[in-house]
């Protein structure tokens, strides 16, 4: 049985209208899109690094499991 994999809780809480274009492709590519969604993401160093692109669109709700 493989350990469970641990998870971060995101909210989108800005806009990506008036920002680069590859910001929003970020935001669409973590499946949030508009303000107010939350979304469990795994955390990988990937998805590290996409939060840190877009970390003034975002804010961490908490970790969970």
């Amino acid at each position: 049985m493989a350990p469970a994999q641990k998870t971060i809780k995101i909210e989108q809480v800005g806009s990506p209208s008036r920002r680069h274009h590859s910001q929003r492709e970020t935001l669409v590519g973590l499946g949030l899109n508009k303000i107010g969604r939350i979304k469990d993401l795994p955390d990988t160093p990937s998805t590290r690094g996409m939060l840190r692109k877009i970390q003034h669109l975002v804010r961490v709700v908490g970790d969970a499991k």
